[in-house]
């Protein structure tokens, strides 16, 4: 399947839009959902970061930032490394920013 899905969300991973090819609707319901639980929490901890350099430009501290819980770019890395490590097949979407 080369269908792309592509999610927006919050910077609390809450879907603010998802767009599918249709072929990926043929997918197995259990793993389309799993792709776009994902999807969703990647995309969150992408506007986490997003949100916290807006706030370091705004001038918040890093003592303030580190208060937030907004991730780092490290942190999204990081999860993203494991994420991928942990998935079994290879991805069948690919994340856009937006």
């Amino acid at each position: 399947m080369n269908g792309t899905i592509t999610v927006r969300t919050t910077e609390h991973g809450l879907p603010l839009g998802v767009t599918l090819d249709p072929d990926q609707l043929r997918r197995d319901p259990d793993q389309l959902a799993a792709e776009l639980l994902r999807l969703c929490r990647q995309s969150a901890a992408r506007a986490g970061v997003a949100r916290r350099e807006q706030l370091r430009e705004a001038g918040f501290t890093p003592e303030m930032l580190a208060r937030t819980g907004l991730p780092t770019e490290r942190d999204v890395a990081a999860a993203e490394i494991i994420a991928e490590q942990e998935y079994e097949t290879e991805p069948q979407s690919w994340l856009h920013s937006l």
